[in-house]
């Protein structure tokens, strides 16, 4: 047995225990024979920090990993970081342009060169940081999505899928970030409202004879505007439809068209159609038979204004920026007269969430997924009860994305990533010569080993095939060279796409490459699929629906049995947080405060099921207080000679506490169970915290005080090594600190044996101790409720009735620990039936000088078969008391019936802010708690 410090500090102990942990292989002990359990942590961005996000996933993922290492499986959690294409180059670009150093000028290879180079010094401070949460992962299997092997996976993914007709290359709109110059997904848009203008505009049609009115956002783009769309059943314009407008700037000739995307009931119910530059357009622009590759474009790849295909764009235009470019349209329309109104509006506009710069719907070609054919596996996966989504009110919502899933672009115009594995070089014509141009070359996707013949077979055995970073054809100028002047051999240059794969294509495959696959590991046919996967449900669908689809269509069965979602992580007040608003909450900071163990118990315990998390630091600091709750426990009971329990099985006890501390052990233990079992982590956090706090320390502790017989020394040693392990998964240093310091051990706790106590519970030593409990809680209260002094020893008379009461001989064998408990002491007993003694009876005169005690105003304690009575006089001012507690009860019922009548007001119920909403309802029970209290206390007087 060690002697612990007088008080617990974090700092000394984390470090230590997890290199402890990790230098000794404990994170995954060798088990091949143990039943399989795995888990995948969502992978961060190399780029990244810990934030708060990242503390929660983790915690409620290691929450998992520890508690099925304890109970002896091979439990294996796979850990490993993202390479974040867009994010490590953004990172990357700016450090080399610090040092006047620009991608375009060093080149690809370069760039790449410092791209590593920076992973290597600055790749890893995350993962550095997960080990100060007490992250249990397996660090020996740790793995990087461009990893040697990881590009393998990626490489046989792209090129397996498009020998399927699952990836295909296809013109359509993407969101383009100007900046970056290059297509985002949609999680990385972040719409934000802005003050602007909507403009009406005049087009008149074609014969003169009239004009239409249309309304728009961004009167620039109407530059390559191809029809107005009007609804088919509005009689305003049924005459219209197939009409012809000629576009007041342009002189374009363009059709009016009947669509139900046109709302009869908005502006004036025609609406201007630009497919290049609309998500809703295209689909408008596809119905009315414009096929994508004659949708007209109008910027450049940083949205600069360029000619369109059919040339109409006036020449002082070209070159604008959108700014610019509206700016003259503007004043072009004016000049026209074609201008209506302009009314001042708030419209959501999508932002690059990095570049900060207004994202814009650009038609380019781009690598597509079906994600229709994908999808329809994964939706049968959650039907049929393949994937158990939890909660379940997220299978809604899977549902109805993977129904109406759109196809997934996954190409990405980068440096940094997973590089395309497709090869362009010339056409052959039917005739047999070739060409090559943007839209005319021969696609061969593969490896280069793999290419090679059949580049070779394509072209034929006089070819010389070569794999070339420069393109061997120049647009501009035309010229094509495929013959070596000097030998006249015949070389067919194969260049390789120079996009990247989107980040999210290369994750989804994260539950099977980093197990080996496509290769036949053993770690793949024992680990695969997962057992559960945890996960914000921001990432629905960007990760996990795709890891699902992904996972059915390569590995044949879903990637993991159960997908948990968790809720975000908000301020104190339920506000979403942001580096903007100032809110924003930093796990290390809180860590070298609190220690991890506290924020580990936070999160967990507020991780409730399809609820937000409001953290609120006040929490935080309220577990460091139970860790430091444990920690004098165990001090109190080494003092006590208490030590470390030789036992798992709960050891033979006689005395009613020692039986009943055990069954409270059994019962947490259960609910603890059900609470893993159904991944509800604020009930496990509930059931260890009740029991360690309440249970153990504030009663059993306090009732076997002085009482340290062998039994009991026993029964507490073992008791609290059940905590321990209970408690471990969630504040797993602090206990393994304990777990040493009570004796000495064979094994480390992180790898001890899950509680299996093989007892029971005594329902007649529960039910003595509830009753000893009461007792004391009842007089505890009314000492507190009626302000009497702490320092003074009560007095008191008790009268026990019925048979219950006085045939267990709970009252005697409880005397000692209830007058020490609460500073009393019961100087006379009054025993007789239930009902009041008649006139002559032995304790009449008992009796009646009790009752002559309740007249002259003393403190009541009333349970079933139990009184208790404390005489006030000259100790309280009764009526004065009486009367503070009626006004303090008024008070609060009056508190309690306002905001109860707020609460079932609808329009504050639905209009307010939810957290006010949710405040309301706390200040409620609040109220009614107390006003309930103090009532009680009240009845005490009589």
């Amino acid at each position: 047995m060690t002697d612990l410090p007088k008080t617990f500090d974090p700092a000394t102990t984390e470090q230590r225990w997890y290199a402890h942990w990790e230098r000794e292989g404990l994170f995954r002990p060798e088990r091949p024979d143990a039943q399989p359990w795995t888990i995948v942590m969502p992978p961060p961005n190399v780029t990244g920090s810990l934030h708060i996000g990242h503390a929660l996933d983790n915690t409620l993922q290691d929450v998992l990993t520890r508690r099925e290492r304890m109970l002896g499986k091979d439990a294996l959690w796979v850990v490993g970081t993202d390479h974040a294409g867009i994010a490590t180059q953004m990172v990357v670009e700016r450090n080399l342009d610090s040092q006047g150093i620009k991608r375009a000028e060093i080149g690809r290879e370069a760039f790449l060169e410092h791209v590593w180079e920076w992973k290597a010094q600055s790749g890893g401070a995350i993962t550095r940081q997960l080990r100060r949460l007490g992250a249990s992962c397996d660090w020996a299997h740790e793995r990087f999505t461009m990893d040697e092997r990881y590009q393998r996976a990626v490489t046989h993914t792209f090129v397996e899928m498009h020998k399927r007709g699952l990836i295909y290359r296809d013109k359509r709109l993407v969101n383009w970030d100007p900046k970056f110059q290059t297509a985002i997904s949609d999680l990385e848009v972040e719409t934000k409202d802005v003050q602007g203008k909507f403009w009406t505009l005049s087009y008149p049609l074609a014969d003169g004879s009239r004009a239409i009115q249309v309304a728009t956002t961004r009167p620039e783009t109407m530059l390559a505007d191809m029809a107005v769309a009007v609804h088919p059943e509005d009689e305003r314009y049924q005459a219209l439809i197939g009409k012809q407008i000629k576009h007041p700037i342009t002189g374009r000739l363009i059709p009016i068209v009947a669509d139900e995307h046109a709302d009869p009931e908005l502006g004036s119910g025609a609406v201007k159609i630009t497919p290049g530059h609309d998500f809703n357009d295209y689909e408008v622009g596809k119905r009315a038979g414009i096929k994508p590759a004659d949708m007209l474009n109008m910027f450049d790849a940083q949205a600069f204004v360029v000619q369109t295909q059919d040339g109409l764009i006036p020449q002082d235009l070209l070159g604008l920026s959108r700014d610019d470019a509206r700016k003259s349209v503007v004043a072009k329309l004016e000049h026209e007269g074609a201008l209506v109104r302009v009314e001042e509006r708030v419209i959501p506009t999508p932002f690059g969430d990095r570049s900060g710069v207004v994202i814009e719907p650009w038609l380019t070609d781009q690598w597509y997924v079906d994600a229709a054919r994908l999808a329809l596996p994964a939706l049968q996966a959650v039907k049929k009860g393949d994937i158990r989504i939890v909660p379940e009110t997220w299978a809604k919502t899977w549902f109805n994305w993977l129904e109406n899933i759109q196809p997934w672009c996954v190409s990405r115009q980068l440096w940094w990533g997973h590089r395309i594995p497709a090869w362009y070089g010339p056409l052959k014509l039917p005739d047999g010569s070739f060409i090559e141009g943007r839209n005319q070359r021969q696609v061969f996707v593969g490896s280069e080993s793999e290419i090679r013949p059949r580049a070779q077979a394509y072209y034929g055995n006089d070819w010389q095939i070569t794999f070339s970073e420069v393109p061997a054809f120049s647009y501009e100028s035309g010229n094509l060279t495929m013959v070596h002047e000097a030998s006249n051999q015949k070389i067919a240059y194969l260049q390789q796409d120079p996009d990247v794969l989107d980040t999210w294509f290369s994750s989804a495959l994260w539950p099977f490459a980093t197990l080996g696959w496509p290769e036949e590991t053993e770690d793949l046919r024992r680990h695969y699929p997962n057992d559960v996967l945890i996960s914000g449900f921001d990432i629905l669908f960007f990760w996990d629906a795709r890891m699902a689809m992904q996972g059915i269509e390569l590995m044949g069965e879903p990637p993991w049995k159960t997908l948990y979602l968790h809720g975000l992580v908000r301020d104190a007040h339920g506000a979403k947080m942001s580096k903007s608003k100032g809110n924003t909450v930093d796990p290390l900071g809180l860590i070298d405060k609190y220690g991890a163990d506290a924020l580990r118990f936070t999160l967990a315990a507020m991780e409730s099921q399809g609820r937000d998390i409001k953290l609120d630091e006040k929490r935080v600091e309220g577990y460091r207080n139970f860790a430091t709750k444990l920690w004098n426990a165990a001090r109190f009971l080494q003092m006590n000679g208490v030590g470390a329990s030789d036992s798992i099985a709960a050891p033979e006890a006689e005395l009613p506490v020692n039986r009943w501390i055990i069954g409270e052990v059994v019962e947490t233990l259960a609910k603890l169970d059900r609470a893993f079992d159904e991944l509800r982590f604020d009930e496990m956090a509930d059931a260890i915290y009740h029991f360690v706090w309440g249970t153990f320390c504030d009663w059993y502790v306090e009732l076997v005080k002085g009482a340290f017989d062998d039994e009991t020394k026993r029964v507490a040693a073992w008791a609290f090594d059940q905590i321990l392990v209970m408690l471990h998964p969630l504040m797993p240093f602090i206990t393994e600190e304990l777990w040493h310091a009570m004796g000495e051990r064979p094994y480390d706790l992180i790898v001890a044996k899950w509680p299996d106590p093989q007892a029971q519970v005594d329902v007649a030593s529960k039910r003595e101790m509830n009753w000893v409990i009461q007792v004391i809680k009842e007089i505890r209260s009314g000492r507190t409720d009626l302000n009497i002094p702490p320092g003074h020893k009560l007095s008191l008379s008790a009268r026990l009735a019925g048979w219950t009461i006085r045939s267990t001989g709970y009252y005697e064998r409880n005397q000692a620990a209830i007058n020490r408990l609460t500073r009393s002491q019961i100087t006379s007993v009054v025993i007789f039936p239930d009902d009041a003694p008649d006139e002559g009876h032995p304790w009449a005169e008992t009796a009646q000088r009790v009752s002559a005690q309740i007249r002259e105003g003393s403190m009541q304690i009333s349970l079933p078969e139990f009184q208790a009575f404390a005489p006030l006089k000259g100790l309280v001012n009764l009526a004065d008391e009486m009367a503070r507690l009626s006004k303090a009860a008024e008070a609060a019922e009056k508190e309690r019936d306002s905001l109860a009548q707020r609460l079932a007001n609808p329009n504050f119920t639905e209009r307010a802010k939810p957290e006010a909403v949710e405040k309301a309802r706390s200040d409620h029970e609040a109220k009614a708690a107390e006003a309930e209290r103090l009532r009680a206390a009240l009845e005490r007087l009589g």
